[in-house]
């Protein structure tokens, strides 16, 4: 049963979807997710339209036939079952930093962000915005967007990109995208209902409304449903043991002269009632090349990934090179099992992320990154790093990395607590 039925509790409403493949979480956990085409449905049971645009962008979310091969939909990059990451594993068993291509043989060059609380960011824009529980000022510039780079503003023209990127799901145009669609009655006749009977008189109008649906779908509680142990223990279903290393990792994370986490991962003032854990600033944050990655997916030694400079959006040439190297402040949210780490997926452990940002730090203690034994790797781009805030705070003990990678645990979605790795310490007892 798709995702968000399976959240809203509804029994289904379209008749004979088995024509057109079910959906379903379980498909892409296993990534063997295949659909057959309804074209070929004729059967004598009269066509029911989806009823809503979040229930339709559920079923084109993961539906492998509106890829190139057949193959990949956008659910084998966003999991439902796995936090809405792309979770396959790459030849060593581990989680793969970069997503594999409709084509099974290309890799990109950046994480694949989680799609879960994607639609609380706001539409790419030069701003400014208040900072809580930081002794930094307030904050200047770009923000929000979807992408590492912000280069969509909004989930209906994020959904637009991948559908049509040759090394993504790998349509060639749009009107390709569309015939895909139209191979389903119920597809169309959904659409039509939904967005007027003439919806697919033109490629534009069309294609706005599949991407359109996508969005809705992605806006629903099935991707933010805010009832993780955090959001328990403010409705007061759960709560924190006052000697467990959680809430001392709470109390770190919010406080203003411990550390200085809350200055780029708080949104919301006092309550914290559906804080988002992110602030949406772009910030570079010195992050090393992801070597492995870039052995294997043909980038070379010579690229640099300039982060927000690449936004079609900043435009102005100083604009760009102040820009170069910066990426969106990702969500906390799920971070536990949304592994790997940064825009690149350099870091593979939780506590690896949280021991680089204390090494910038006077006389910390986090002076060799502990996945390889080896003192930290150079900034791919060694201009516009966040030094202010990267050195505010205090430099952290081993136990303070243990308290605050506990608290990032309680910021996990309940139906994906099962999902946490085991850490070799007890994060809720003493």
């Amino acid at each position: 049963m798709p995702t968000l039925l399976k959240y809203l509790g509804l029994v289904a409403i379209v008749t004979g979807l088995g024509a057109c493949g079910s959906s379903g979480g379980g498909s892409a956990s296993s990534n063997a997710i295949n659909f057959s085409s309804s074209s070929s449905s004729s059967s004598s049971a009269a066509i029911v339209p989806i009823a809503t645009k979040a229930l339709l962008g559920e079923q084109l979310f993961s539906d492998a036939n509106l890829s190139l091969s057949g193959r990949q939909a956008c659910a084998t990059c966003h999991n439902p079952e796995h936090g809405f990451i792309d979770n396959r594993l790459d030849a060593n068993g581990d989680v793969s930093a970069v997503s594999l291509g409709d084509d099974g043989f290309s890799l990109g060059d950046r994480n694949t962000p989680s799609a879960a609380y994607a639609f609380l960011s706001p539409a790419f824009s030069m701003g400014s915005h208040a900072r809580f529980n930081s002794q930094q000022p307030d904050y200047s510039g770009f923000v929000g967007g979807q992408f590492w780079d912000g280069r969509a503003a909004d989930l209906t023209a994020q959904a637009a990109g991948p559908l049509v990127n040759p090394i993504e799901m790998g349509m060639p145009d749009e009107a390709s995208v569309i015939a895909r669609v139209q191979e389903n009655a119920v597809y169309v006749a959904s659409l039509k209902a939904l967005y007027g009977a003439t919806v697919f008189d033109k490629t534009e109008t069309a294609y706005n409304a599949i991407t359109d649906s996508l969005g809705a779908f992605e806006k629903t509680p099935a991707l933010s449903p805010f009832d993780s142990k955090y959001d328990k223990s403010l409705r007061g279903e759960y709560r924190y043991d006052p000697l467990s290393k959680a809430a001392a990792g709470k109390a770190l994370f919010f406080s203003q002269q411990f550390v200085n986490c809350a200055t780029c991962h708080q949104l919301r003032p006092n309550s914290n009632k559906q804080e988002v854990f992110t602030s949406f600033e772009y910030h570079n944050i010195g992050v090393p090349v992801n070597t492995a990655a870039r052995a294997i997916n043909g980038k070379g030694d010579t690229f640099i990934d300039e982060g927000l400079a690449l936004n079609p959006a900043v435009t102005a040439a100083d604009a760009k090179a102040g820009t170069r190297g910066k990426f969106k402040v990702p969500t906390l949210r799920n971070i536990a099992v949304t592994a790997p780490y940064m825009h690149n997926g350099v870091f593979r452990n939780l506590s690896t992320v949280v021991q680089f940002y204390d090494h910038y730090l006077t006389d910390s203690i986090h002076t060799t990154n502990p996945e390889t034994g080896k003192p930290w790797a150079d900034p791919e781009v060694a201009q516009n790093i966040s030094d202010t805030e990267l050195k505010d705070g205090n430099k952290m003990s081993a136990k303070d990395v243990e308290d605050l990678v506990c608290f990032l645990r309680t910021l996990t979605d309940a139906r994906y607590e099962a999902l946490m790795p085991a850490i070799g310490y007890d994060c809720e007892g003493f």
